[in-house]
């Protein structure tokens, strides 16, 4: 009797959890979908990695009524085509474009790049001659207004970079100087791809990095969890995407034809988005680090294969994958290498100390370096350096080949044919 009592009320609590589970089911679904964007994995986790993110809806139809009352057409972006390059031997009109505030000092521009058309914005001077109508959203706002301030007479190849000379984030085999990079940059490439990163490597933001909808922030990509809602606000007939991904870090290339492939009102639009938008200057700045691509290219990824971007766009071909890991991988021994040197030099420092004060008995305790390992270790790293550069020069070498530039970007060449 207490057996079939017992097995009553477990049936009867096992019900109760049902309900009470599949009421609360709904509720969580509703949440979610108020949200402007959607938690990671979709519903329930189920696989919808290639589906698009529904947009909120709210946002959507507020951007499409601002757009509509300015006559912005935000129709789907164009179907972009490749560009063709002018006959061989052909010269190309360059501006570069840089974005900087009062206090950086952009000299080099003119001393080492004369021979360069310049469109120098300063952020944060509005009696400059070239100025954005604020300082918002850093580099951004001065790109947007350049193409916004000379759409009608833009010059063949845009070149838009940062006001520094040396950077983390430019070509290491360029010895990170944005001048070599200006100086080696194909414009032929530059054509035929409408859009070009400036930064060839993948890392950080390729191949998977921006994922709209997250909720919770990564203190490397802060921008993150506010990108699917700038995104309905930006693209409202646009699906958000469930990843953004391009190498980073704010500076590209761009032909004439691809931007007059748009309307010059979008980039009014999108430049008013910046100035009305509530996210702040910085993360206002970083939530478009990655669209530029999409905006230019139609597509939320764009990671083209990391040599044949060195090749193709800047003459340094190392005739495929192997030979260009191989360089890395000597800079990676060579950087390990110098670590221990640095580790060597603190050991011998602190022995070198202690007899000096007379601390013998402190010597003996602390770890004597391998005597002469240092000369060894600086021996090297300088066989590895020779190396590097030998590798570099005959990369050079191979580049100024304009056949052998097509052969490792994977593309039709023909003799007589130009880079």
């Amino acid at each position: 009797m207490l057996g079939h009592r017992r097995s009553n009320l477990i049936l009867f609590l096992a019900g109760f959890v049902f309900i009470l589970l599949y009421v609360q089911v709904p509720k969580t679904k509703t949440a979610w979908r108020e949200l402007p964007q959607v938690v990671g994995l979709g519903e329930y986790g189920e696989d919808e990695e290639q589906a698009p993110l529904p947009t909120s809806t709210a946002t959507t139809v507020a951007a499409k009524e601002t757009a509509t009352r300015k006559g912005v057409d935000l129709g789907p972006l164009p179907t972009y085509a490749p560009g063709t390059t002018k006959p061989p031997g052909s010269n190309y009109s360059r501006t570069l474009v840089i974005a900087k505030t009062k206090e950086e000092d952009t000299n080099w521009l003119d001393e080492l790049l004369p021979d360069v058309d310049k469109a120098t914005y300063i952020a944060d001077d509005i009696t400059a001659p070239l100025h954005p109508p604020t300082n918002k959203g850093h580099e951004v706002m001065i790109y947007l207004s350049y193409i916004v301030d000379h759409y009608d007479n833009l010059p063949d190849i845009m070149i838009f970079m940062h006001a520094h000379r040396w950077t983390w984030h430019n070509n290491d085999m360029m010895n990170y100087d944005a001048v070599e990079m200006v100086q080696r940059l194909s414009s032929e490439r530059v054509t035929r791809e409408g859009f070009m990163n400036m930064r060839c490597h993948w890392e950080p933001g390729c191949p998977d990095w921006i994922h709209p909808g997250t909720i919770d922030e990564d203190i490397n990509k802060p921008e993150e969890v506010l990108v699917a809602e700038s995104w309905s606000e930006l693209f409202p007939t646009s699906p958000i995407p469930r990843v953004l991904a391009g190498p980073c870090c704010g500076q590209f290339a761009l032909s004439r034809e691809r931007v007059h492939s748009i309307p010059r009102s979008r980039f009014v639009f999108y430049r008013e988005w910046l100035l009305r938008t509530g996210v702040d200057d910085y993360k206002s700045g970083r939530v478009w680090e990655y669209i530029w691509q999409f905006v230019f290219t139609g597509h939320n990824t764009w990671c083209p294969v990391q040599h044949e971007c060195y090749c193709d766009a800047y003459g340094l071909c190392f005739g495929g994958e192997d030979n260009f890991e191989k360089w890395f991988e000597r800079r990676k021994k060579k950087d390990d290498l110098e670590e221990e040197l640095d580790d060597w030099k603190e050991k011998a420092l602190k022995v070198a100390i202690a007899t000096a004060n007379g601390h013998i008995d402190e010597a003996a305790d602390i770890v004597i370096p391998e005597l002469g390992r240092d000369k060894q270790i600086a021996e090297e790293m300088d066989d590895l350096q020779k190396k590097m550069d030998a590798a570099v020069d005959e990369a050079i070498q191979r580049g100024n080949d304009p056949r052998n530039r097509a052969i490792e970007a994977g593309r039709e060449w023909h003799e007589g044919d130009g880079f």
